[in-house]
């Protein structure tokens, strides 16, 4: 019998890794599996953080629904993206503490899959969300006395369904094209289907996905960030220009939350996402990780609530109401 060719070989080695692919039905996420002795602190860690993250943003979501002095666009963007925020951990973090306290961490693809573009979604949803508020600053700052012309109710609802459906439209077209990939092996170097270490997983050389991936991070952080930049580059400069030192600390304390959590925010995005290959170890991806996916929601309503004058007061309000 004649020795195969190297173009036969290649073929048979294509499809025994198509046959491979087949075979992978589930992913299974490693999780903490290095902090294998801190899994129980871990778990009553995480669990506390998620409780004070779903307090926190559902008190900042009540507070504003119910107090009319709250019904201005600034707190209706907050608004939103406290719900945001909530659903966002809803998708990543309940699955995370069940894996943490041993059950299984197995996931189908179809879930997987499932997760990633709802994480997609939401984290895209919320950068421009940050931008949407950070444009609302600008107009109250530079442009007071036509306010409440252009921060309309159509402009608001106009502003927060851009920004949903940008994260559609990325989420279905990155999951599509990861998903497309053939798998050959299980095992997910991460706790949730975030893009990267699902890509790890394939069969082919990633290439052309890890350009997607670059090009769409450049694409929906660079602008929002930049957008805010050059918000705050205005804002400034306005501020600088007000005569009384109480007036120009007062403009500065309406924007002192936002910028706060805009800073957290866009850092974590871009230290995950702006490079092309993860030049980091596990455990420094899954910190950066733990960031955005634990810390930042939690530092919304933290923020918002403790340094925020008006909500503070609405909070007193409502607990005033109830008492008496």
């Amino acid at each position: 019998m004649s020795p195969l060719s190297a173009p036969q070989r290649n073929t048979i080695h294509d499809v025994m890794k198509k046959e491979n692919h087949t075979l992978v039905s589930e992913f299974v996420f490693q999780g903490f599996s290095s902090f294998q002795e801190h899994q129980l602190t871990l778990f009553v860690v995480f669990l506390a953080l998620y409780i004070l993250t779903l307090a926190g943003n559902v008190i900042i979501v009540t507070i504003i629904s119910l107090d009319r002095h709250l019904h201005t666009p600034m707190y209706f963007f907050l608004c939103i993206l406290s719900a945001s925020e909530t659903v966002y951990t809803l998708v990543i973090i309940p699955r995370m503490l069940c894996n943490l306290r041993g059950a299984s961490q197995s996931i189908s693809l179809a879930d997987c899959a499932t997760q990633m573009f709802f994480f997609i979604t939401l984290a895209i949803n919320n950068c421009f969300l940050l931008t949407a508020m950070g444009y609302d600053r600008y107009v109250a700052i530079c442009n007071p006395l036509r306010y409440t012309i252009i921060m309309s109710k159509r402009v608001c609802f106009q502003l927060v369904w851009g920004s949903c459906s940008i994260g559609l439209i990325v989420a279905m077209t990155q999951v599509s094209a990861v998903f497309r990939l053939p798998f050959c092996a299980s095992k997910v170097a991460h706790f949730f289907c975030d893009i990267r270490p699902v890509m790890k997983l394939s069969c082919i050389d990633t290439t052309v996905n890890e350009i997607l991936t670059l090009i769409i991070s450049v694409l929906v952080i660079l602008i929002p960030m930049g957008l805010v930049f050059i918000s705050y580059i205005l804002i400034i400069s306005t501020i600088l220009k007000i005569a009384s030192a109480e007036g120009r600390k007062k403009a500065f304390a309406t924007c002192a939350s936002h910028i706060t959590v805009v800073i957290v925010h866009y850092g974590c995005a871009s230290i995950a996402y702006l490079k092309p290959k993860s030049e980091n170890t596990r455990d420094e991806d899954q910190l950066i990780s733990v960031t955005y996916t634990v810390i930042t929601p939690l530092l919304n309503p933290v923020v918002y609530t403790l340094r925020n004058k008006e909500v503070k007061d609405a909070l007193c309000r409502a607990i005033g109401r109830r008492l008496s």
